[in-house]
């Protein structure tokens, strides 16, 4: 086993429960996206006062996406759960992304909901 190996699973063991989860659900995510014709550019994007679950390329547009895994819809359910707080998090952390780039593509956010194994993707969740 390579040093790398054995680091990921040890590493692995010591999320919790609820941050396997939201693993499972970013990587069911990115299939459902990937399905759909966009392109990973990076995952668990993070930065000083925010973080972007999934940076993808769809056609010409820069995507950050936000992923909510629930088991039900109790509660409001996983929409319900990006609230204004994460919103301006992911605002800020995809402009720090942004200044990285030599030239600035059109950009919107999206969100991949994921409740009770449905996958819904909803475009333009953020206007910025």
């Amino acid at each position: 086993m390579t040093d790398a190996t054995w680091l990921s699973k040890r590493l692995a063991n010591l999320r919790t429960s609820r941050q396997r989860t939201g693993d499972l659900g970013e990587e069911q995510a990115l299939r459902y996206l990937e399905s759909k014709g966009c392109q990973l550019l990076q995952r668990s994007f993070v930065c000083k006062g925010g973080e972007i679950d999934l940076i993808m390329r769809d056609g010409n547009s820069l995507v950050f996406v936000e992923v909510r895994k629930r088991a039900t819809a109790a509660f409001g359910g996983a929409a319900s759960s990006i609230t204004p707080t994460k919103q301006k998090r992911m605002t800020r952390a995809a402009q720090v992304y942004l200044q990285s780039l030599s030239t600035l593509p059109a950009c919107r956010f999206d969100a991949v909901l994921i409740e009770a194994e449905q996958i819904s993707w909803l475009k333009n969740v953020i206007t910025a």
